[in-house]
Formats: structure tokens, C-alpha cells, sequence
């Protein structure tokens, strides 16, 4: 059946307006080995966008697909970033190429936190699902899943000698885990709120954590395992059955030992922060030498970390002001004076550096230590702007210089209205205080404001030509005469007025200049919410606060039609290129569609989830576009009534849209501050198609929503695998067992053709490979398999293998076996079939057909395994002897020795530095 009518396809074009979301954190990261602290990376939506600071330029885009960023991490060698999404998901982009390569799905919701390990090796994230999954990045799999908080995860960082995590959360707890055993051994009880943010000071010996009051709390931490190697051993005597009854906190003290082997962490007092509200965020330098945080206003305070000498000396001289005190007291008084004893507490450590007060509130901050002792400071404004500041640390009273404003590239609030220019090239968007122009210079505009103002615009020199006082209520629309000599304005203040242009010559000037003369005014009896002229101009058509729209003649402002039938304002209409068609939509969630000839309501459709904000027919069609706070824009067919496609990409509600005259390009503009350009295709639309699409849409939310697999005979606890059922890992699933399917039928076929031979006593021709294999380069049938297992990503792997029926286990597990015994991917082979054992242990151990391919499986993989081991072994000798024989010959240090050496030289270095300052 050939296409009746045709639709074409609208997709995204581009994002901008948007500088840096405020769902995400700010990072200083380092391009191909350029300036540091010269480049921030934000996220724009869906997107990272990567600034240059000092010239104000975005240098690369991280493309994202659907879900908005929500957490960015650089890793330590500072060539790749860690993003994280709203839907859980995580993806590792280069910075070199500004692709992505690995991604990770384990979380149900958006990720809160992301942290690299030490090495770069591993990656921890946190979630709104409550969960901590530890990530392996050489291998691109999950490692495990850390269950006990119970609220959205706040911080996670790992320590960086001990293979320790540990965590912190809503639910006011820290939690420190043991990754060797996944076991939580410790929980800190001290907060009486929400646990925000968290660091690690001292070479990790500090604790510092801030919470939902004005006290950043410090803590102690003492390793047992250290002091015992130190040769002071803390034995706790074990417990017995006998002695249960002596003791009265038995669960307690169990819960101490276990604690005391790896731990003990005591409070050491708290820092005041001068903000009285939660702590926003809390961070520090990559030294942990400074400390910078902030609240819900629009200054940053900042702490320094003092050295152990810098202490030292700072008590030396407390200690001789005690003294002289001491001594002074000893002279007023006959009496003996004690000797003086002087504590050494948090303030002698932590001193408050300075306040950076920033222009507006600040959301989100990073910092960077530079060479010579100077600080660079980079914040996220929550009025979509960066900032970046610069201070010398080593001064008595250091100020912060701010050094870059980034500000052009988007509006400070929310764009409430667009205008396309009608040569299709320029889009005008005006906010509450900015109008821009995007690509090209208009000649003139006029904006309204809530004031009643009426402000013309010369958008060729940028200047304000005149403020007009048009009404006494707040300004809510403004329509163009469709003869372009004039426009209409809607107000508040229930009147609708009338104004026409006109050339007046400037006084200042002396030149002549566009001006508004005002010529009518229709009084009405409820608030005017939006105005629009008929293209013909015959009709004006005023949507009233009392839910109605009144239709009067434009000549001689009588009234002609009603249409009521909203149950809430209308907030936004238009009218059809000929006039015919007018549709509304309301807050009450509805589009109705109405003849302007009899005022009768054609249909009356659901629209969108949230209130409908607004509303234009495309040029010179009887389709249009509707704009809801459901954050999504449909395109619909007034004369079919049908809904065309739905363009998703915003996610927050969405203010307005506008449409080229030619059609082809729409602009929409968002709460999420950025502003959208979507391009009409050659693509056609067929609507089953569409149906069909949002249908499998659904399933994939409801898939990513649903529970994770459970792994048969494991129940509930702190450690879970690490993946989760995705549609992408039941498409693997299924892959894998159609593979499976051809692999049995080809056997089924071999074992014919021989039965064949035999009876017939000659050799027929073998039957036809399955094309697939054919395609695929005559491939053998199990090798077919074992290809289709390795286009799994690793990542997805196990929970593939999870999802598989368990029929098609043995099979697979005896293909393992040839597999291992002809040394075909024998790292990949052992990782499925440990998983498998692990998983389908009861059933296989039960098989008895199983039991003799699992004990060949033993000594097959043992042997493999030591096989692989030695070749290894026997490689990193090689290597060894050829280092050392090189290094001898040419008197030369490889890196590992080279970099040590690069490092003791540091530290005389420093060493010497101090000491010049000392004598200074």
C-alpha cells in the first residue's frame, strides 16, 4: 500500500545556549599535553563540552546519545574522562579523539559519583539506586556490587595503598569496605543528617567530612594492620561460647575486633564554615594540600592543609608564648609556676586561605595546584555561567583574581521566547535579561517585560532605540501584524493594545528611527494571556485568564466568536495559513482544534503529560508543533488529528519553539537552558512505523527499570554482580543461542551426511554450509560460536551468560572444551565457564552426562592455564635479562628506575626549597 500522506521526519540538528548544566560537576582536564588549568570540562545536557577558559572557545565535544550527564571524573593520567548518566550508565571517552570506547550499565538510575582508582585501573560509581559498583577498566567488565547504604550515594573514594573504599551517603552513614573480602567492616555514626561530600587528607590518615549544618567533621584514621607491622601488636582475645555470658555487649565487641583489624577511626574535631546551610559540594586540590567548599550562595570558601613542619613550627612558637607567659606569671607571684602544655588541635592544622565570592550562586567548583604555589579555582554558576579564579597560596592574605568569564555563549535565565529571521538564517532568543541574536543581525526587535515595558531593540549596533510604558500589568504577548506595519500586545492589566510603526527623526541623533504609536486599545473583563492575528488580519483571537478565546473583527474590534471548553487558561493558539483552523493548547493538558468560520470544536486531543506551553502550525500546512512541560515536542495533523512524531531531547520543561518560514528548521528553548535545533529530513514518516518505535522504546525503559538477574542459590547480601539485564544483553543472549541452534543443526547435517556414506559404501558431496558461516569466510561451526561469544561486550558478558537458558549450558560447555584444548582464546573461554559453574552449579553437578566433560574440562583448563602461566613467566624473564643486559651496555635507566629516581629528586628538591625559605 503506497503512502497516502506523506510526513517528513524532524531530527536534532544542534545544542547550544547552554554553557554548563547544573546537574553535573565541573573538572579541569589536560588536552594533548597543553597548559594546565586552562581547559574545564562541563556538561551541556546529553553532552561534555570542553572550554578553552582563556580564549572563551569550546575546543571538543563529547557526544552523548539520549540521558542527560549527571557526574564527570578525569582519570590520573589525564587522558581519558569518566561520564556518568541519568539512566545509570557510564561511558570512558578520550580526550585524545573525543570518542568512546567503553561503556559500563549496572546502575537503575542517575549516576551521583565517579572515582578513579590510584593506577587509573579501576573506577567506583555511586548512584540515586543506593548501590557502589566497582569497575575494572583493563578488562571493561564489572567487579562487584556494594549493597548497605540506604539512601542516594554522596561520595565514594578508594584509598590509595590499601585496597580499601570507603563511601558516603544520605542516609547519614560512612561506610568503609574491605574489597578483598566486598565486606563493609566499619560504619561511621557520627552525623545527625545527610553525609554531602567527603575527602581523604594527610597521606589518608583524615577523614573530612561535611554534612547538612555548618561543621566540617574531621576524623583520625589509625591503620592496625601498619602499627602491627611496626612490632606493636593489638591482640583481642577471641570469644568463646563459654564466656557469651560475661560479656553484656557481645555483638559489639565482635563488630570492634573486626573493625580494629584493618582501622580505628576516632573524631578529631571540626572546621566552622562561615555558610550556616548543607555543604554543596566539597573538594580538594590533587595534593590535598587545599580545601574548597561552598553552600546554596555565592561564596567559596576555602581551607589550606599545613604540612607536618609547617605544624611543628606553628607549635614551637605557641609553645614559646606559653613559655613567656609562664615565666611572667612566675615573676608576678611567688608561687612556682607549672610547666606549660600546649594541645595541638584541628585549627593548628586547618586554617581558613580566603573567600572567593563569585557573581552568582555557585553549584558546582574544582580546583588545580599549580607550580609556585598558585591556586586556580573553577566554578559552575547556577545561572549558566563559568568563572575562574586564581590566588598565590604562599601569600599572608591571598585574594582571588578572577581571570576568565564565560557568559556569551548562553542566557542567565530561562528563554521565554523566539523569533526566526525571515531570510531562515537568524534566530533571535530573549530572556528575562538578555535578548541574543545566533548566526546573523537582524535590523530591529521588540521585546516585552512583566513590567508592561514595551523595549525596541537595534540589533545592527545592538543598542536600546526606546522604552515604551505600553501597559500596567505584566506584558504577556505580543503579535506582528501580518502586513508588517504593526503589532498587538496583551496584557494583564485586561486590555489589549494596538500600535503601529512609525519613522520619528532622533533629537539626539538627528537621524530618523523606528517607533511604536499606540492606535486602539480593546478593554476586556479577564487578563489577556496571548494574542494572535488571522494571517488574512480579518480576525484577532485573545486567550482570557476565564479559560475562554474571544474572536473579534479586527477592523472594528467587535466580538464574533467564543470558544470555551478548556478547563484551564489557555496559554498558547495559532492560526492556520488560511485562516480556516485555530488550535489551542491549555494547562489542562489538551489541544482542541476549531473552524474559524461556525467556532465549532473539531477535536479535543490529550497532548502532552504537563501543562501545553506552546503552539504554532508549520507555514503554509495544517500540521503544527505543540511545547509541554513534559519536556518533550509533538507534531500533529490538524485535519487528520493524528500525532505525527514526538522529538525528544530536552530535559527540562519546555518554554517555547519557533518554526522557519520555509519551514525546514525549528528552534525550542528549555528550562535545562539550552536551546535546540531540530532539521526537517527528507526521511518520510509512516505512522505504524512510529507507533511501532515508541512501543520498543517502552519495553527498553521497562527493561532498564526491571530487577537485576538473581544468580540461582545466592540470597540477598552486601556483595552482588556488578551488571544488570539491559536490551542490549538479552540481544546478546539471543545471538549467542542462535549460534548455538546453527552450531547443532550443521552437526545434525555432518552427522547425516556420514550415516549416508556409510549406507551407501561411497563418499557423497558434504551438504551446503549455512550461508552465515559462508559470509563469515567458511568458517567451522564452533569456531562460528566462539566468534559471536567474543562480539559480546565485556562488559555485558556475564549478565548475557546470566540471561541464557540453561539447555544450551551443556552444549556450550563442551564446545569450551575443544576450545581450551586447541588453545583458542583460552583467557576468554576460562572467564564464561567459571561463570557458568558459578551459576549453574546444582543443576550441572547434578547431570550426570555433565560429569565426565566437567572432569575433562578440569584437566584440560588446569593444564592450559599452567601452560599460559609459563609462557609468561618465561617472557617477563626474557624481558628482565634484556633490560638488564641494555642497561648495562648503555648505561641507561628504564622507566620504572627512572621515574623513582625523578622522584627522590623532587623531594631533595623541595627539601631545599624549604630550607632556603627557613633561613629566609
Amino acid at each position: 500500500m503506497g503512502l497516502t500522506k506523506q510526513y517528513l521526519r524532524y531530527v536534532t540538528s544542534a545544542v547550544f545556549g547552554v554553557i554548563g548544566s547544573q546537574k553535573a560537576n565541573i573538572a579541569y582536564v589536560t588536552l594533548r599535553g597543553g597548559e594546565r588549568g586552562r581547559y574545564v570540562a562541563v556538561a551541556a545536557c546529553e553532552h561534555v563540552f570542553i572550554w578553552d577558559v582563556r580564549k572563551g572557545e569550546k575546543v571538543l565535544i563529547l557526544q552523548g546519545q539520549k540521558h542527560e550527564v549527571t557526574f564527570l571524573c578525569p582519570s590520573p593520567d589525564g587522558i581519558h574522562i569518566a561520564v556518568g548518566y541519568e539512566d545509570g550508565a557510564v561511558r570512558i571517552f578520550s580526550l585524545l579523539s573525543g570518542e568512546s570506547n567503553v561503556s559500563f550499565n549496572g546502575h537503575k538510575s542517575a549516576v551521583t559519583v565517579l572515582h578513579y582508582d590510584r593506577l587509573g585501573a579501576r573506577l567506583v560509581t555511586g548512584s540515586k539506586d543506593t548501590d557502589v559498583i566497582v569497575w575494572d577498566i583493563i578488562n571493561e567488565c564489572g567487579l562487584y556490587r556494594l549493597r548497605g547504604h540506604k539512601d542516594i550515594i554522596t561520595q565514594a573514594l578508594f584509598l590509595k595503598d590499601k585496597n580499601l573504599l570507603v563511601t558516603s551517603s544520605k542516609d547519614s552513614f560512612v561506610k568503609w569496605w574491605d574489597l578483598d573480602t566486598q565486606h563493609c567492616f566499619k560504619t561511621m555514626v557520627g552525623h545527625r543528617s545527610e553525609v554531602w561530600g567527603m575527602l581523604l587528607l594527610n597521606l589518608e590518615t583524615r577523614l573530612l567530612t561535611g554534612s547538612a549544618d555548618s561543621e566540617l567533621r574531621a576524623w583520625d584514621i589509625n591503620y592496625v594492620q601498619e602499627e602491627k607491622a611496626e612490632g606493636e601488636p593489638k591482640v583481642k582475645k577471641g570469644k568463646t561460647l563459654l564466656d557469651e555470658d560475661d560479656d553484656e555487649d557481645n555483638e559489639e565487641g565482635e563488630d570492634e575486633s573486626v573493625e580494629e583489624r584493618i582501622l580505628s577511626c576516632k573524631k578529631a574535631g571540626s572546621i566552622l564554615r562561615e555558610a550556616r546551610d548543607r555543604v554543596i559540594s566539597l573538594t580538594t586540590d590533587a595534593k590535598a594540600r587545599v580545601i574548597a567548599c561552598h553552600g546554596n550562595d555565592s561564596v567559596l570558601e576555602l581551607f589550606t592543609v599545613l604540612s607536618e613542619e609547617e605544624v611543628q613550627r606553628k607549635m614551637t612558637k605557641k609553645l614559646k608564648k606559653a613559655k613567656k607567659k609562664a615565666a611572667k606569671a612566675q615573676e608576678d607571684t611567688v608561687e612556682e609556676a607549672a610547666v606549660p602544655v600546649v594541645e595541638r588541635t584541628l585549627k593548628d592544622e586547618i586554617i581558613r586561605l580566603t573567600n572567593v565570592k563569585a557573581s552568582a550562586k555557585i553549584r558546582w567548583v574544582d580546583c588545580l595546584s599549580c607550580p609556585g604555589g598558585e591556586l586556580k579555582v573553577a566554578l559552575l554558576l547556577q545561572n549558566n555561567t563559568i568563572e575562574t579564579y586564581s590566588l598565590k597560596t604562599s601569600d599572608k592574605t591571598p585574594t582571588a583574581n578572577k581571570t576568565a568569564r564565560l557568559t556569551l555563549g548562553g542566557h542567565r535565565t530561562d528563554v521565554r521566547t523566539l523569533a526566526f529571521s525571515s531570510d531562515n538564517l537568524a534566530v533571535l532568543s530573549a530572556s528575562g535579561d538578555t535578548v541574543k541574536v545566533w548566526n546573523r543581525p537582524y535590523d530591529l526587535c521588540c521585546s516585552s517585560h512583566q513590567s508592561g515595558k514595551l523595549q525596541i531593540f537595534e540589533l545592527a549596533s545592538g543598542s536600546l532605540l526606546e522604552t515604551v510604558d505600553a501597559h500596567d500589568g505584566a506584558l504577556w504577548s505580543l503579535s506582528l501584524a501580518p502586513d508588517q506595519r504593526g503589532i498587538v500586545t496583551g496584557s494583564a492589566d485586561k486590555t489589549v493594545k494596538f500600535w503601529e510603526f512609525e519613522l520619528i527623526k532622533d533629537q539626539g541623533t538627528g537621524q530618523k528611527r523606528l517607533t511604536v504609536k499606540h492606535t486602539r486599545t480593546l478593554q476586556l473583563e479577564e487578563d489577556v494571556l496571548c494574542v494572535r492575528f488571522s494571517p488574512d488580519q480579518r480576525l484577532l483571537a485573545v486567550s482570557l485568564l476565564d479559560c475562554t478565546v474571544k474572536i473579534f473583527y479586527t477592523d472594528t474590534l467587535k466580538f464574533f466568536l467564543s470558544l470555551y471548553g478548556h478547563k484551564l487558561p489557555v496559554l498558547c493558539l495559532d492560526i492556520s495559513h488560511d485562516s480556516t483552523l485555530i488550535a489551542t493548547g491549555s494547562a489542562d493538558r489538551n489541544v482542541k482544534i476549531w473552524g474559524l468560520d461556525f467556532g465549532d470544536c473539531h477535536r479535543s486531543m490529550f497532548a502532552h503529560d504537563d501543562s501545553v506551553m506552546f503552539l504554532q502550525f508549520v507555514p503554509k500546512t495544517h500540521l503544527f508543533f505543540t511545547a509541554g512541560k513534559d519536556k518533550k515536542i509533538k507534531q500533529w495533523d490538524a485535519d487528520k488529528f493524528e500525532l505525527i512524531q514526538t522529538l525528544e531531547g530536552h530535559h527540562r520543561e519546555v518554554w517555547c519553539l519557533t518554526i522557519s518560514p520555509n519551514g525546514d528548521h525549528i528552534v525550542s528553548s528549555s528550562h535545562d537552558k539550552s536551546l535546540r535545533l531540530w532539521e526537517r529530513t527528507r526521511e518520510p514518516i509512516i505512522l505504524e512505523e512510529e507507533r511501532e518505535m515508541v512501543r520498543e522504546a517502552e519495553f527498553e525503559e521497562s527493561m532498564s527499570k526491571g530487577d537485576a538477574p538473581v544468580v540461582p542459590g545466592e540470597t540477598q547480601g552486601e556483595a552482588a554482580p556488578a551488571g544488570k539485564k539491559t536490551v542490549e544483553t538479552v540481544k546478546a543472549a539471543e545471538r549467542i543461542m542462535e549460534a548455538l541452534e546453527l552450531y547443532k543443526e550443521e552437526m545434525r547435517k555432518m552427522e547425516e551426511h556420514k550415516y549416508a556414506c556409510e549406507n551407501a559404501g561411497k563418499q557423497l558431496p558434504p551438504p551446503k554450509p549455512n550461508p552465515i558461516l559462508v559470509a563469515f569466510g567458511n568458517v567451522s561451526p564452533s569456531r562460528y560460536v566462539l566468534d559471536v561469544i567474543k562480539k559480546v561486550r565485556s562488559s555485558e558478558l556475564e549478565v548475557s551468560l546470566l540471561v541464557l537458558p540453561f539447555p544450551y549450558v551443556p552444549e556450550l560447555l563442551r564446545l569450551f572444551n575443544s576450545y581450551i584444548q586447541q588453545g583458542l582464546e583460552v583467557e576468554l573461554v576460562c572467564r564464561c565457564l567459571f561463570f557458568l559453574l558459578k551459576i549453574h552449579f546444582g543443576q550441572i553437578s547434578s547431570n550426570q552426562m555433565l560429569l565426565s566433560v566437567i572432569d575433562e574440562l578440569r584437566t584440560n583448563t588446569l593444564s592450559k592455564v599452567h601452560e599460559i602461566r609459563d609462557v609468561m613467566g618465561f617472557n617477563r624473564a626474557a624481558l628482565q635479562f634484556l633490560q638488564r643486559e641494555i642497561e648495562s651496555k648503555e648505561d641507561v635507566m628504564f622507566f620504572a628506575e627512572a621515574t623513582g629516581r625523578l622522584e627522590e629528586k623532587k623531594k631533595r628538591r623541595r627539601k631545599r626549597e624549604r630550607a632556603v625559605l627557613t633561613i629566609a
